[in-house]
């Protein structure tokens, strides 16, 4: 059932442009499309087009209690900008005391396990709660971000979430979404002029080195596939 739906979706919206594919899943799934925001620069391009064309889209973010203040002011200017509401998740607060009372605020750095637990608490639970009865959830993924993003699809359907993603900027290259920025005004996070080019929790994020990998900066002390469970769930 869901190959027939994303073979259906990837027929419907070959010939629309970002902007038309967005309004169509829109009016396709009404009340349904959802959005992430980390206010990376992928995201801000995506909350752009849903934003300054009024598309019914919803558009949440997840605050893991370890963020960065320079991305709490990239959202406060993206609200002060489109006037828009941007919806909050937190974790469960008995969790993360838990966890911090049991492994106390930085087990994250002493496994991958650890850090798994923590990225888990902190971002995969409040997802669920924040996708939990929509049809479509939209990311700003990029295939170049890192390898195992390389098989994405635009349209996907994640068997972990029971949701289909989609991924509009699939195929962008990062030079396209920071001239996208640029031209259109877009709040931008500042410590990507710094080296940041990907930015999570403020413990777990570094900046890179000329030559790195684009994930090199998240979670930097350990060799695992550089990622925390949001975008890898099973696919079916």
């Amino acid at each position: 059932m869901s190959a027939t739906i994303i073979n259906t979706l990837l027929d419907k919206t070959k010939d629309l442009s970002l902007e038309e594919t967005l309004s169509f899943l829109a009016n396709e799934y009404q009340d349904k499309v959802i959005f992430s925001t980390s206010f990376g620069q992928e995201d801000q391009v995506i909350t752009d087009f849903i934003f300054k064309n009024d598309i019914a889209i919803k558009v949440f973010t997840l605050d893991t209690g370890r963020l960065f203040q320079e991305t709490y002011d990239v959202f406060h200017k993206t609200l002060k900008k489109y006037k828009k509401q941007i919806e909050v998740y937190f974790p469960e607060a008995t969790a993360v005391e838990n966890l911090l009372k049991e492994k106390g605020p930085n087990s994250f750095y002493d496994s991958v396990e650890n850090r798994k637990e923590c990225c888990f608490i902190r971002k995969v639970v409040p997802l669920r709660k924040a996708l939990a009865g929509n049809a479509v959830w939209i990311t700003g993924l990029r295939a170049e971000q890192s390898e195992n993003r390389n098989d994405l699809q635009l349209f996907e359907y994640d068997g972990g979430f029971d949701i289909i993603k989609f991924n509009p900027l699939l195929k962008w290259t990062l030079e396209e979404v920071e001239d996208y920025l640029k031209e259109y005004n877009v709040p931008q996070n500042v410590l990507h002029k710094k080296g940041f080019v990907s930015i999570g929790c403020a413990p777990c994020t570094r900046a890179i080195f000329p030559g790195e990998d684009i994930r090199a900066g998240r979670w930097w002390w350990e060799s695992s596939h550089k990622e925390c469970g949001l975008h890898s769930a099973k696919k079916e």
